[in-house]
Protein backbone atom coordinates (compact mmCIF):
# COMPACT_ATOMS: atom_id res chain seq x y z
CA UNK A 1 0.00 0.00 0.00
CA UNK A 2 1.11 3.61 -1.13
CA UNK A 3 1.63 6.02 1.89
CA UNK A 4 -1.51 8.13 2.65
CA UNK A 5 0.03 11.53 1.33
CA UNK A 6 -3.38 13.91 2.81
CA UNK A 7 -2.74 15.65 5.60
CA UNK A 8 -5.90 17.20 7.13
CA UNK A 9 -5.18 19.84 10.05
CA UNK A 10 -1.16 20.30 8.79
CA UNK A 11 0.37 21.79 5.94
CA UNK A 12 -0.34 20.36 2.11
CA UNK A 13 1.97 18.73 0.62
CA UNK A 14 1.12 20.18 -2.36
CA UNK A 15 -0.54 24.09 -2.03
CA UNK A 16 -2.81 24.26 -4.82
CA UNK A 17 -5.03 27.28 -5.99
CA UNK A 18 -2.67 30.06 -4.57
CA UNK A 19 -0.31 31.31 -6.90
CA UNK A 20 -1.97 35.24 -7.16
CA UNK A 21 -1.43 34.93 -3.43
CA UNK A 22 2.24 33.34 -3.43
CA UNK A 23 2.83 35.76 -6.32
CA UNK A 24 2.22 38.80 -3.57
CA UNK A 25 4.62 37.50 -1.17
CA UNK A 26 7.21 37.11 -3.92
CA UNK A 27 6.62 40.44 -4.97
CA UNK A 28 7.64 41.58 -1.42
CA UNK A 29 10.78 39.36 -1.26
CA UNK A 30 12.20 40.08 -4.93
CA UNK A 31 11.86 44.35 -3.50
CA UNK A 32 14.24 43.19 -0.74
CA UNK A 33 16.32 41.05 -2.59
CA UNK A 34 16.80 43.63 -5.41
CA UNK A 35 17.13 46.53 -3.66
CA UNK A 36 18.07 45.34 0.08
CA UNK A 37 15.21 47.83 1.22
CA UNK A 38 12.20 47.28 3.41
CA UNK A 39 9.73 45.47 1.35
CA UNK A 40 6.60 47.44 1.75
CA UNK A 41 3.87 47.52 4.48
CA UNK A 42 3.08 44.54 6.54
CA UNK A 43 1.04 42.03 3.97
CA UNK A 44 -1.63 40.72 5.73
CA UNK A 45 -3.58 37.53 4.47
CA UNK A 46 -7.03 37.23 6.66
CA UNK A 47 -9.81 34.32 6.12
CA UNK A 48 -11.37 31.61 8.54
CA UNK A 49 -9.74 28.67 9.96
CA UNK A 50 -9.33 25.48 7.96
CA UNK A 51 -8.95 27.94 4.59
CA UNK A 52 -5.42 27.31 4.40
CA UNK A 53 -3.67 30.49 6.02
CA UNK A 54 -0.88 28.79 7.59
CA UNK A 55 0.04 26.78 4.15
CA UNK A 56 0.21 29.80 2.29
CA UNK A 57 2.65 31.36 4.75
CA UNK A 58 4.55 27.77 4.83
CA UNK A 59 4.75 27.86 1.33
CA UNK A 60 6.07 31.91 1.23
CA UNK A 61 8.83 30.32 3.87
CA UNK A 62 9.74 28.10 1.74
CA UNK A 63 10.27 30.27 -1.06
CA UNK A 64 12.38 32.98 1.13
CA UNK A 65 14.37 30.55 2.29
CA UNK A 66 14.63 29.65 -1.38
CA UNK A 67 15.71 33.01 -2.15
CA UNK A 68 18.39 33.64 0.67
CA UNK A 69 16.73 34.97 3.69
CA UNK A 70 16.58 34.15 6.82
CA UNK A 71 12.95 33.33 8.07
CA UNK A 72 11.71 33.71 11.75
CA UNK A 73 8.43 32.11 12.41
CA UNK A 74 5.89 33.53 15.32
CA UNK A 75 2.90 31.25 15.83
CA UNK A 76 0.79 34.38 17.83
CA UNK A 77 -1.29 33.25 20.87
CA UNK A 78 -3.24 34.61 23.56
CA UNK A 79 -0.66 32.95 25.99
CA UNK A 80 2.17 34.13 25.54
CA UNK A 81 3.39 37.57 24.76
CA UNK A 82 4.03 37.76 21.19
CA UNK A 83 6.70 40.31 20.89
CA UNK A 84 8.81 38.12 23.74
CA UNK A 85 7.69 35.22 20.86
CA UNK A 86 8.96 37.62 17.87
CA UNK A 87 12.26 38.81 19.67
CA UNK A 88 12.50 34.81 20.65
CA UNK A 89 12.21 33.64 17.23
CA UNK A 90 14.66 36.21 15.64
CA UNK A 91 17.57 34.94 18.10
CA UNK A 92 16.87 30.87 17.12
CA UNK A 93 16.67 32.19 13.39
CA UNK A 94 20.13 33.77 13.49
CA UNK A 95 21.61 31.35 14.98
CA UNK A 96 20.84 28.62 13.03
CA UNK A 97 21.61 30.63 9.89
CA UNK A 98 25.27 31.67 11.76
CA UNK A 99 24.54 35.19 11.22
CA UNK A 100 24.56 36.39 14.41
CA UNK A 101 27.13 39.51 14.70
CA UNK A 102 30.38 38.77 16.72
CA UNK A 103 32.34 40.64 19.09
CA UNK A 104 30.97 43.55 21.02
CA UNK A 105 28.32 43.81 18.07
CA UNK A 106 27.22 40.11 19.25
CA UNK A 107 27.08 41.20 22.75
CA UNK A 108 25.17 44.39 21.81
CA UNK A 109 22.59 41.90 19.52
CA UNK A 110 21.66 39.28 22.42
CA UNK A 111 21.66 42.56 24.61
CA UNK A 112 18.66 43.60 22.44
CA UNK A 113 17.19 40.22 22.81
CA UNK A 114 17.17 40.04 26.38
CA UNK A 115 16.11 43.45 27.25
CA UNK A 116 12.82 43.25 24.27
CA UNK A 117 11.92 40.01 26.07
CA UNK A 118 12.12 41.74 29.81
CA UNK A 119 10.23 44.90 28.51
CA UNK A 120 6.94 43.31 26.72
CA UNK A 121 6.77 40.66 29.69
CA UNK A 122 7.30 37.08 30.57
CA UNK A 123 5.19 34.45 29.42
CA UNK A 124 2.06 34.57 30.53
CA UNK A 125 2.03 38.75 31.01
CA UNK A 126 1.19 40.82 28.11
CA UNK A 127 1.91 43.84 26.99
CA UNK A 128 -1.97 45.66 27.51
CA UNK A 129 -3.51 48.55 29.12
CA UNK A 130 -6.03 46.06 30.62
CA UNK A 131 -3.07 43.87 32.45
CA UNK A 132 -1.60 45.68 35.39
CA UNK A 133 2.81 45.84 34.49
CA UNK A 134 5.35 45.66 36.71
CA UNK A 135 6.62 48.50 38.46
CA UNK A 136 9.55 48.51 36.24
CA UNK A 137 7.91 47.58 32.81
CA UNK A 138 7.99 50.28 30.13
CA UNK A 139 5.25 52.13 28.13
CA UNK A 140 4.50 50.54 24.62
CA UNK A 141 6.31 52.85 23.31
CA UNK A 142 9.41 51.86 24.90
CA UNK A 143 9.18 48.70 23.00
CA UNK A 144 8.67 50.39 19.59
CA UNK A 145 12.60 51.41 20.16
CA UNK A 146 13.51 48.14 21.01
CA UNK A 147 12.04 46.31 18.35
CA UNK A 148 12.77 48.44 15.52
CA UNK A 149 16.47 48.02 16.51
CA UNK A 150 16.32 44.49 16.51
CA UNK A 151 14.56 44.07 13.07
CA UNK A 152 17.06 46.49 11.65
CA UNK A 153 19.93 45.43 13.26
CA UNK A 154 19.06 40.92 12.36
CA UNK A 155 18.10 42.11 8.82
CA UNK A 156 21.14 43.99 8.19
CA UNK A 157 23.22 40.93 9.79
CA UNK A 158 21.83 38.63 7.66
CA UNK A 159 22.50 41.07 3.94
CA UNK A 160 25.91 41.69 5.26
CA UNK A 161 26.68 37.67 5.65
CA UNK A 162 25.86 38.01 1.91
CA UNK A 163 21.92 36.44 2.72
CA UNK A 164 18.88 38.16 0.90
CA UNK A 165 17.68 39.68 4.64
CA UNK A 166 15.26 38.63 7.11
CA UNK A 167 11.69 37.20 6.58
CA UNK A 168 9.18 37.81 9.92
CA UNK A 169 6.27 35.76 9.33
CA UNK A 170 3.58 35.72 12.37
CA UNK A 171 0.90 33.53 12.23
CA UNK A 172 -2.43 34.08 13.94
CA UNK A 173 -1.83 37.72 14.64
CA UNK A 174 -5.76 38.09 15.96
CA UNK A 175 -4.66 36.86 19.04
CA UNK A 176 -2.14 39.78 19.62
CA UNK A 177 -3.47 42.35 21.90
CA UNK A 178 -4.03 46.06 20.70
CA UNK A 179 -0.82 47.35 22.30
CA UNK A 180 1.40 44.61 20.65
CA UNK A 181 -0.32 45.18 17.58
CA UNK A 182 0.15 48.95 18.25
CA UNK A 183 3.76 48.20 18.58
CA UNK A 184 4.27 46.33 15.20
CA UNK A 185 2.47 48.49 13.14
CA UNK A 186 4.50 51.38 14.76
CA UNK A 187 7.88 49.88 14.24
CA UNK A 188 7.22 48.80 10.66
CA UNK A 189 5.93 52.98 10.12
CA UNK A 190 9.45 53.84 11.39
CA UNK A 191 11.84 51.43 9.82
CA UNK A 192 9.77 52.70 6.01
CA UNK A 193 11.00 55.96 6.69
CA UNK A 194 14.32 54.70 6.04
CA UNK A 195 13.38 51.45 4.33
CA UNK A 196 17.09 51.55 2.14
CA UNK A 197 18.57 50.38 5.38
CA UNK A 198 15.77 47.71 6.34
CA UNK A 199 16.17 44.41 4.36
CA UNK A 200 12.95 43.36 5.74
CA UNK A 201 9.54 41.61 5.13
CA UNK A 202 6.54 40.88 7.22
CA UNK A 203 3.56 38.71 6.21
CA UNK A 204 1.16 37.59 8.55
CA UNK A 205 -1.92 35.84 8.64
CA UNK A 206 -5.63 36.01 11.00
CA UNK A 207 -9.07 35.63 11.43
CA UNK A 208 -11.18 38.23 8.88
CA UNK A 209 -11.36 40.07 12.31
CA UNK A 210 -7.65 41.33 11.91
CA UNK A 211 -7.88 44.20 9.58
CA UNK A 212 -10.14 45.72 12.14
CA UNK A 213 -8.31 44.69 14.96
CA UNK A 214 -4.54 45.95 13.60
CA UNK A 215 -7.11 49.70 12.68
CA UNK A 216 -7.94 50.21 16.12
CA UNK A 217 -4.72 49.78 16.94
CA UNK A 218 -2.70 52.36 15.57
CA UNK A 219 -4.68 54.23 12.71
CA UNK A 220 -2.51 53.71 10.06
CA UNK A 221 -2.86 50.22 10.11
CA UNK A 222 -5.34 50.68 7.29
CA UNK A 223 -2.29 51.48 5.50
CA UNK A 224 -1.10 47.84 5.90
CA UNK A 225 -2.33 44.87 2.62
CA UNK A 226 -5.32 43.24 3.26
CA UNK A 227 -6.07 40.11 1.01
CA UNK A 228 -8.95 37.88 2.17
CA UNK A 229 -8.51 34.45 1.02
CA UNK A 230 -11.47 32.13 -0.25
CA UNK A 231 -12.51 28.42 -0.65
CA UNK A 232 -10.90 27.16 -3.52
CA UNK A 233 -12.34 27.16 -7.00
CA UNK A 234 -13.18 23.53 -8.45
CA UNK A 235 -10.27 23.54 -10.62
CA UNK A 236 -8.21 24.39 -7.66
CA UNK A 237 -9.55 21.39 -5.58
CA UNK A 238 -9.16 18.57 -8.03
CA UNK A 239 -5.67 19.89 -7.87
CA UNK A 240 -5.81 19.34 -4.65
CA UNK A 241 -6.18 15.97 -4.35
CA UNK A 242 -5.07 14.79 -7.81
CA UNK A 243 -1.39 16.39 -7.24
CA UNK A 244 -0.52 14.44 -3.91
CA UNK A 245 -1.88 10.99 -5.09
CA UNK A 246 -0.13 11.21 -7.94
CA UNK A 247 2.82 11.60 -6.35
CA UNK A 248 2.57 7.92 -4.58
CA UNK A 249 1.39 6.80 -8.31
CA UNK A 250 -2.39 6.38 -7.68
CA UNK A 251 -5.17 8.34 -9.74
CA UNK A 252 -8.46 9.26 -8.87
CA UNK A 253 -12.02 8.71 -11.28
CA UNK A 254 -13.74 11.27 -12.39
CA UNK A 255 -16.68 9.83 -10.39
CA UNK A 256 -14.44 10.17 -7.16
CA UNK A 257 -13.03 13.22 -7.83
CA UNK A 258 -16.35 15.26 -8.51
CA UNK A 259 -17.97 13.31 -5.39
CA UNK A 260 -15.31 14.96 -2.85
CA UNK A 261 -15.20 18.64 -4.66
CA UNK A 262 -19.03 18.76 -4.18
CA UNK A 263 -19.12 17.22 -1.04
CA UNK A 264 -15.80 19.88 0.36
CA UNK A 265 -17.39 22.91 -0.84
CA UNK A 266 -13.62 23.96 -1.61
CA UNK A 267 -12.90 23.64 1.86
CA UNK A 268 -9.14 22.95 1.90
CA UNK A 269 -9.51 21.65 5.49
CA UNK A 270 -12.19 19.11 4.00
CA UNK A 271 -10.33 18.09 1.29
CA UNK A 272 -7.62 16.76 2.90
CA UNK A 273 -9.67 14.92 5.43
CA UNK A 274 -11.65 13.86 2.57
CA UNK A 275 -8.84 12.75 0.49
CA UNK A 276 -7.40 11.16 3.38
CA UNK A 277 -10.22 8.85 4.47
CA UNK A 278 -11.01 7.80 0.82
CA UNK A 279 -7.40 6.82 1.03
CA UNK A 280 -7.61 5.26 4.30
CA UNK A 281 -10.57 2.98 2.97
CA UNK A 282 -9.22 2.15 -0.68
CA UNK A 283 -5.58 1.15 0.70
CA UNK A 284 -4.43 1.61 -3.14
CA UNK A 285 -1.08 0.68 -3.95
CA UNK A 286 1.07 1.89 -6.92
CA UNK A 287 -0.92 1.99 -10.01
CA UNK A 288 -4.23 1.88 -8.64
CA UNK A 289 -7.25 4.44 -8.69
CA UNK A 290 -9.37 5.98 -5.95
CA UNK A 291 -12.81 5.41 -6.67
CA UNK A 292 -16.23 6.33 -5.65
CA UNK A 293 -16.82 3.27 -3.54
CA UNK A 294 -13.75 4.04 -1.81
CA UNK A 295 -15.30 7.84 -1.25
CA UNK A 296 -17.96 6.35 0.06
CA UNK A 297 -16.91 3.97 2.18
CA UNK A 298 -14.53 6.91 3.72
CA UNK A 299 -17.46 9.65 4.15
CA UNK A 300 -18.91 8.06 7.14
CA UNK A 301 -15.48 9.00 9.18
CA UNK A 302 -14.81 12.14 7.72
CA UNK A 303 -18.39 13.06 8.63
CA UNK A 304 -17.76 11.99 12.33
CA UNK A 305 -14.67 14.33 12.16
CA UNK A 306 -16.84 17.59 11.21
CA UNK A 307 -19.28 16.59 13.45
CA UNK A 308 -16.62 16.89 16.69
CA UNK A 309 -15.68 20.06 15.14
CA UNK A 310 -19.19 21.65 15.36
CA UNK A 311 -19.88 19.99 18.62
CA UNK A 312 -17.11 22.07 19.88
CA UNK A 313 -18.36 25.15 18.25
CA UNK A 314 -21.76 24.75 19.79
CA UNK A 315 -20.23 23.39 22.92
CA UNK A 316 -18.04 26.82 23.66
CA UNK A 317 -21.13 29.02 22.95
CA UNK A 318 -22.98 31.11 25.46
CA UNK A 319 -26.60 30.76 26.11
CA UNK A 320 -27.23 33.73 24.11
CA UNK A 321 -24.36 32.52 21.42
CA UNK A 322 -26.17 29.29 20.74
CA UNK A 323 -29.51 31.54 20.83
CA UNK A 324 -27.89 33.51 17.58
CA UNK A 325 -26.46 30.85 15.83
CA UNK A 326 -30.13 28.91 16.07
CA UNK A 327 -32.05 32.16 14.61
CA UNK A 328 -29.27 32.09 11.73
CA UNK A 329 -29.20 28.34 10.60
CA UNK A 330 -32.84 28.58 10.49
CA UNK A 331 -32.59 31.42 7.93
CA UNK A 332 -30.56 29.43 5.97
CA UNK A 333 -26.98 28.08 5.11
CA UNK A 334 -25.79 31.13 2.69
CA UNK A 335 -25.30 34.40 3.23
CA UNK A 336 -28.05 35.30 6.00
CA UNK A 337 -28.76 39.50 6.94
CA UNK A 338 -28.82 40.91 10.06
CA UNK A 339 -32.60 41.75 10.34
CA UNK A 340 -33.71 38.18 9.87
CA UNK A 341 -30.89 36.61 12.73
CA UNK A 342 -32.64 39.30 15.18
CA UNK A 343 -36.22 38.58 13.72
CA UNK A 344 -35.62 34.69 14.74
CA UNK A 345 -34.07 36.18 18.50
CA UNK A 346 -37.35 37.96 18.71
CA UNK A 347 -35.39 41.24 19.53
CA UNK A 348 -34.37 44.69 17.76
CA UNK A 349 -31.30 44.19 15.42
CA UNK A 350 -29.49 46.73 17.26
CA UNK A 351 -29.20 44.28 20.28
CA UNK A 352 -27.52 41.00 18.35
CA UNK A 353 -24.35 43.14 18.01
CA UNK A 354 -22.22 41.69 21.14
CA UNK A 355 -22.98 37.66 20.40
CA UNK A 356 -22.48 38.41 16.36
CA UNK A 357 -19.04 40.48 17.25
CA UNK A 358 -17.94 37.68 19.92
CA UNK A 359 -18.93 34.81 17.21
CA UNK A 360 -16.91 36.59 14.25
CA UNK A 361 -13.74 36.88 16.85
CA UNK A 362 -13.71 33.20 17.23
CA UNK A 363 -14.00 32.46 13.78
CA UNK A 364 -17.64 30.48 13.41
CA UNK A 365 -19.03 33.02 11.35
CA UNK A 366 -17.93 35.74 9.50
CA UNK A 367 -19.01 38.88 7.51
CA UNK A 368 -19.61 38.65 3.53
CA UNK A 369 -21.19 42.39 3.10
CA UNK A 370 -22.89 45.17 4.51
CA UNK A 371 -24.94 43.14 7.05
CA UNK A 372 -24.76 40.19 6.03
CA UNK A 373 -22.75 37.19 7.86
CA UNK A 374 -22.58 33.22 6.77
CA UNK A 375 -21.18 30.26 9.13
CA UNK A 376 -17.38 29.82 8.21
CA UNK A 377 -17.51 25.72 8.62
CA UNK A 378 -19.43 23.94 5.66
CA UNK A 379 -22.61 21.44 7.53
CA UNK A 380 -22.36 23.65 10.72
CA UNK A 381 -26.14 25.19 9.69
CA UNK A 382 -27.68 21.56 9.32
CA UNK A 383 -25.63 20.83 12.63
CA UNK A 384 -27.35 23.55 14.64
CA UNK A 385 -30.81 22.99 12.98
CA UNK A 386 -30.73 18.99 13.82
CA UNK A 387 -30.12 20.01 17.64
CA UNK A 388 -33.43 22.39 17.55
CA UNK A 389 -35.42 18.86 16.00
CA UNK A 390 -33.92 17.08 18.91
Amino acid sequence: MSRNPYTPGQVPRILAGRTVELRRIESLLARVVTFGELGGPLLVFHAPRGIGKTSLLRAGQQRAAESGFVTAWVACSRQQPVLAEVAHSIGRALERADAVPSGAAGQRWRGQLERLTVEVGVPGARVSAQVARREDAAPPHAAIGMLENLLHDAAAAVRQRGGAGLLLLLDELHTASADEMSVLLNTLQNLDGERADNPLAVVAAGLPVTPEALTRAATFGERSTYISLDVLSDDDARAALVGPARAEGVGWSAAALAAIVEESHGYPYLLQLLGSTTWEAAEPADGEQLTLTAVKRGLPVARDQLAAMHRARWGAASRLDKQFLSAMAAAGDGNVTRAAIAAGMGVDSRAISVPRERLIDRGVIEPVGHGLVRFTLPGFGAFVRSLDEE
